[in-house]
């Protein structure tokens, strides 16, 4: 359990809730837009803190802590925070990793476009773990006067491993403070044009430079097959992310298949899995394909590294003579557009016009 960091300013009065600090003339809005998280360093060091703190999250690693605090402890973070050293440095950006480096860009993308529609709406990134925390961006938030705060995670298939745990710190958050803001959450956009018209729009383009492809591969992150089970609409939502997707593209059932990469531990997931699936697929004949990962609206190191360089040598040792990763949309700017009309439409109701 943490503790809530109570900043000096905030005591003013004694009490265990964050003070608000002037009145507000006029209260504002904010956005927070949120994604997983990031070692601030391709370091053993930087991964061990982050990867402490992720996998610490009873909705990540559904294990009672007893068990899971030993080995969490012991072999994982010994271990693994060297193994992914190298494999960060080999994506790392001069901005820092891939996914903070393009979630900044989409908030930076969206605050230009809400403001040159006249809107008096502030947009914050925030990381579910790691820095900028959620925290950070809502106290940001706070002190510029947002009364009325849209958390948006940035995930379109809801997960009880993802989106949930943005809802569970974003509240948490709320729960400090004395005066609290309005939330308003976006749970899923998976069949959402303006999510998958960029995407469609991103891969048709390739296709009409370049060729398509024997296979299209739609690789969504996984999950283990228990929460499933357990109702987790996470592979609901990815099938039917993919079935749109298709369509947009006009893609047969046999033009294209779905599969579920970063498996972590010994725990069935879903399947069929990335990898294996893609070297089977070598083996029988097929010896070009592209790979999309519409889970992911910012590369990192499951796309870049796991995907683009471990699962196209894979392919290819397998027999493969065509390998493409197709990017994730990032900062593309007919996604930016997609994802400010998202945002303006979750807004209806709230004080995001400027006075006149």
């Amino acid at each position: 359990m943490r503790f809530w960091p109570e900043p000096k300013r905030a005591r003013a009065d004694g009490k265990r809730f964050l003070t608000w600090p002037e009145p507000f003339v006029r209260p504002r809005v904010g956005v927070v837009l949120v994604n997983l998280g990031t070692p601030e360093a391709p370091t053993a060091p930087a991964i061990r803190k982050y990867l402490r703190e992720f996998l610490s999250d009873p909705r990540v690693i559904e294990i009672p802590k007893l068990l899971w605090w030993p080995i969490l402890n012991g072999p994982i973070l010994l271990a693994r925070p060297r193994k992914l050293a190298p494999r960060y440095q080999s994506i790392w950006m001069e901005g820092g990793s891939p996914l903070l480096v393009y979630t900044q860009r989409q908030t930076a993308g969206v605050q230009r476009i809400l403001s040159d529609r006249g809107l008096d709406v502030q947009v914050e990134t925030g990381m579910r773990y790691g820095k900028p925390s959620i925290q950070n961006a809502m106290l940001k938030l706070r002190d510029s006067g947002c009364e009325h705060i849209l958390v948006v995670p940035m995930y379109p298939q809801y997960a009880s491993s993802t989106t949930a745990t943005v809802v569970d710190e974003a509240t948490r958050v709320a729960g400090h403070m004395r005066n609290q803001p309005a939330l308003r959450f976006v749970k899923r956009f998976h069949t959402d044009p303006r999510f998958l018209q960029p995407l469609a729009d991103k891969i048709s383009a390739l296709w009409q430079a370049q060729g398509r492809p024997q296979k299209l591969v739609m690789s969504f992150h996984g999950l283990p097959r228990q929460c499933v089970d357990m109702g987790d609409p996470y592979c609901r939502d990815s099938y039917e992310t993919a079935r749109a997707l298709a369509a947009l593209l006009g893609l047969n059932d046999d033009q294209y298949l779905v599969t579920f990469q970063s498996r972590f531990g010994p725990a069935k997931w879903l399947e069929p899995y990335t990898e294996p699936t893609l070297e089977k697929l070598a083996q029988q004949g097929v010896t070009e394909i592209d790979v999309v990962c519409p889970g992911f609206l910012a590369d990192c190191l499951e796309t870049l590294e796991e995907i683009s360089i471990e699962v196209r040598e894979t392919f290819l040792h397998a027999g493969g003579k065509q390998f493409r990763y197709i990017p994730a949309l990032n900062d593309d700017p007919a996604w930016m557009l997609g994802l400010a009309d998202l945002v303006e439409s979750q807004l209806q109701g709230w004080p995001t016009r400027l006075a006149k």
